[in-house]
Order: C-alpha cells, then sequence, then structure tokens
C-alpha cells in the first residue's frame, strides 16, 4: 500500500502532525480524512464546535446548512459565532470561520432549513451526516434518509443540563437501529421542548458537540469504537456519564419490515 504521507504538503504535514503521529490514526486516517465530505445539518449550540473541530481535524469538505440568522440569545453556547455576526445567515458565519481555520478545506452552504425535497441529494454525496438539530420531526426526516443512502448518522441532542449522543449506521450490521427504531414518531408539540423553552448550560453544547465530532472523526478515520447503536448521556450538574444500547426495531419504517 503506497503510504500517504508522501503525498502530503510540508504544510499538511506540519497542521496534521498531531494526528499523524497517533498510533490509532497516523498518516492513512488523516488521509481519509482529507478526503471525506462530511454534511452538518444544524449549526447552533451542537452544530458550532463540530465545525470548529472537523474543519481543524482536515475534514476535506463539509457542508453546512441552516436556514437561521445569528441572534444575541445564541451566543451564550454557539462560540462559532461573534457579535459582529448577528443578522447574517448561520451557515455563511459558519463557513467563513471554517475556512480561516483551515484554507484548504472544501466549504458548501444551504442557507435554508433542511427539507424533504432536498434531504436526499445532500446526504447521498455525504461520507457522514451529523445532525444537530432541535426539532424531532427533522431529525426523523434526517435519519431516513441516512437510512435510505446506507449512510452512518452522528446525531445530538441538548436538555437543560443534560445530553445525549449516538450514531446510527444501519448498513455496519443487521443488528444496527436507526434513529426511528429508538423514536419511531415524533412527539406532539406539548413534549417537545427546545432551548428557547427549556433553557441549556452553554458549556454543556461545546461538551457534546466536541464529542460528536470526535465519533465523525473515529468514523471516517477508522478508528477506536464509534457508538454506533449505542446512546451516550451525559449528566452535567453531577459530571455522569452513562451509555445505553438501543435495540434495532425488526418492523421498523426505515430500516426493519416496516420499512416504506
Amino acid at each position: 500500500m503506497t503510504d500517504p504521507i508522501a503525498s502530503f504538503s510540508d504544510d499538511q504535514l506540519e497542521r496534521y502532525a498531531r494526528h499523524i503521529i497517533l498510533k490509532d490514526l497516523g498518516g492513512v486516517g488523516q488521509a481519509r480524512l482529507l478526503a471525506a465530505r462530511v454534511l452538518i445539518i444544524g449549526l447552533g449550540g451542537l452544530g458550532a464546535p463540530v465545525v470548529q473541530y472537523l474543519a481543524a481535524g482536515g475534514v476535506g469538505a463539509l457542508v453546512l446548512v441552516d436556514g437561521d440568522d445569528v441572534e444575541l440569545s445564541n451566543l451564550q453556547r454557539q462560540t462559532l459565532y461573534a457579535t459582529a455576526d448577528i443578522g447574517t445567515p448561520k451557515a455563511e458565519s459558519a463557513a467563513r470561520v471554517a475556512r480561516a481555520i483551515n484554507p484548504e478545506i472544501a466549504v458548501d452552504i444551504h442557507t435554508t432549513h433542511a427539507a424533504a425535497d432536498t434531504i436526499d441529494a445532500l446526504v447521498a454525496d455525504a461520507d457522514v451526516v451529523i445532525d444537530g438539530t432541535d426539532q424531532f420531526t427533522t431529525r426523523l426526516m434526517v435519519s431516513d434518509a441516512a437510512v435510505r443512502a446506507g449512510k452512518p448518522l452522528v446525531s445530538g441532542a441538548l436538555g437543560p443540563t443534560e445530553g445525549q449522543l449516538a450514531v446510527f449506521d444501519p448498513a455496519f450490521g443487521d443488528d444496527q437501529p436507526c434513529y426511528r427504531c429508538f423514536l419511531p414518531e415524533a412527539p406532539g408539540e406539548d413534549h417537545q421542548r427546545t432551548c428557547n423553552d427549556a433553557g441549556v448550560v452553554g458549556a454543556l453544547a461545546g461538551v457534546m458537540g466536541t464529542l460528536m465530532a470526535l465519533e465523525a472523526t473515529k468514523l471516517i478515520a477508522d478508528m477506536g469504537a464509534p457508538l454506533r447503536g449505542k446512546m451516550l448521556v451525559f449528566d452535567a450538574l453531577d459530571a455522569r456519564q452513562r451509555v445505553l444500547r438501543i435495540q434495532r426495531n425488526p418492523g421498523c419504517a426505515a430500516c426493519g419490515g416496516g420499512a416504506r
């Protein structure tokens, strides 16, 4: 096998040196990162650190999707943005930061929310899909598209003082669930609470978003054991975490016998 390091520029060797010397990542893993295309849906508290760390880590192409503009209330936790960005589309501001962090990567933006008529095309072109949105209907739509395309999905969620993170990759094996196995249908509006409704500890978004970036890196570089079929639940108040296994639903409407 050709040593991928031989194809790296001097700048790349220096920029990614701390990755390249890692036994579990190395030059092969870094080459995989440079060749990867990651779709990031939702550029809020979770998506912000994902953009920063994947850009810094050398993911070759990022596709950023968010229809919101930066608001003053975002700045308490969404460290990708500054006060001067208020009123600017998040995707535009996020792309500007990503390119400043790493000018050699490609960044594509969509300043609209993910929608049923565009999601399949976006997902089909990605190696990994990352969902940092806060709407259950969107999460299910994204997951269903990932199942159809056979792409791994890194999914995160925030509560006021608790975070959740899971990797759904049904194409990896018959025992692997999708998000719809975990949540078959979106709950009613009375059971949906966002950061706007319930509040959130700012640094918690950074913790969970950074873990999402780590899981994406593991998937792409083929390192370690990604959280496939598992959910990590982090309690910020007690600094405790637990990992739960999610069972695949044989009758799931997306990935099982009840598939549409």
